[in-house]
């Protein structure tokens, strides 16, 4: 028996869309077999995000961030196939990807899509999970030629989804992207007696745009849940070597830092490394415990394993903030 014949070399330049994505009519246009694009996916040239739509793999799909953006390119890929262009609206996490809208566990297992129906009820079928509406004529927004939800929209699905700790997330990064709290409010009150109307209702009673990350939200939500007194956000600090800019505080005596995987990235200056950025603000904290400020720091696995609120609150109640 003859061996079966081995796939063509990948030599062809690949046609990309609008959107970065390859799709199996350009591929086959530009000559590019069936047989060829499947050993590219084998080989990891190529990920596969929908049927017959592909988009080049490489390092920028790894990490939180990749994720964010594969979902993203799967949730764009579904959105324009032939099935839902024109028809469905990008909804819930794949319309947060879209809009940039940060979320805390996101569903990336689906593509959540909304289609304006009167009927109740929604399905879920192979990648995609489709809501019926309705969607309001101001509650859609168009974004690179996509229907999209709002970001209020958008923010109100994710909460209503969701726990409280979600709901606090999503709103806060909802406002700091300007949403509008009052609309906001009426799509909840048009949703009064649906089921978790109430978690999504205090939660965006407790949002605030000063949150600067989906890390610092969290540790709120896990403080509010917890009873702790509610922490200053974003207070600053007269310190030797300039003023210091802080997370939380309790009336200046204990200071909290959310120490996220992504802060000192965002700290960097001009041809800095993370580590110059690192020695700085160890640096600024021991500015900050000179003042005889306690400093508490916590990461994402404090906040993954429930234990932010243990750390907290011995040291609360020592430097006399009523701790519940």
């Amino acid at each position: 028996m003859r061996p079966s014949p081995m796939p063509t070399p990948f030599t062809h330049e690949l046609p990309v869309d609008r959107y970065g994505l390859v799709r199996r009519d350009a591929t086959l246009r530009a000559g590019i077999g069936d047989d060829v694009v499947a050993d590219a996916v084998r080989r990891g040239r190529l990920l596969r995000l929908a049927p017959g739509v592909w988009v080049e793999g490489g390092a920028r799909y790894e990490g939180p961030a990749g994720a964010d953006l594969l979902f993203r390119h799967r949730s764009v890929a579904v959105a324009t196939s032939a099935r839902d262009r024109g028809i469905s609206t990008l909804s819930h996490e794949s319309a947060a990807a879209v809009l940039g809208l940060d979320t805390l566990h996101p569903d990336r297992t689906t593509v959540h899509l909304t289609k304006a129906a009167r009927s109740s009820g929604g399905y879920v079928r192979g990648h995609r999970h489709v809501h019926n509406g309705p969607l309001g004529r101001d509650e859609t927004v168009t974004v690179d030629g996509l229907s999209v939800t709002s970001v209020e929209r958008t923010a109100v699905d994710i909460a209503m989804a969701g726990d409280f700790a979600q709901g606090l997330v999503v709103f806060d990064r909802a406002l700091a992207k300007d949403a509008d709290c009052d609309t906001m409010t009426a799509m909840l009150d048009a949703r009064a007696g649906w089921k978790n109307v109430g978690a999504a209702r205090r939660a965006l009673a407790c949002s605030d745009r000063r949150s600067e990350s989906v890390g610092e939200s969290w540790s709120r939500a896990q403080m509010i849940v917890a009873g702790l007194p509610a922490p200053r956000l974003q207070s600053s600090f007269s310190t030797p070597d300039g003023e210091a800019r802080v997370d939380f505080d309790w009336e200046g005596r204990v200071i909290g830092e959310f120490d996220g995987l992504q802060k000192y990235g965002r700290l960097l200056r001009p041809g800095e490394e993370p580590r110059d950025a690192l020695i700085r603000e160890k640096r600024r904290e021991d500015a900050l415990r000179s003042r005889g400020i306690l400093v508490i720091r916590w990461t994402w696995s404090t906040l993954e394993r429930q234990e932010l609120v243990d750390l907290l609150r011995p040291w609360l109640t020592m430097t006399g903030s009523p701790a519940a």
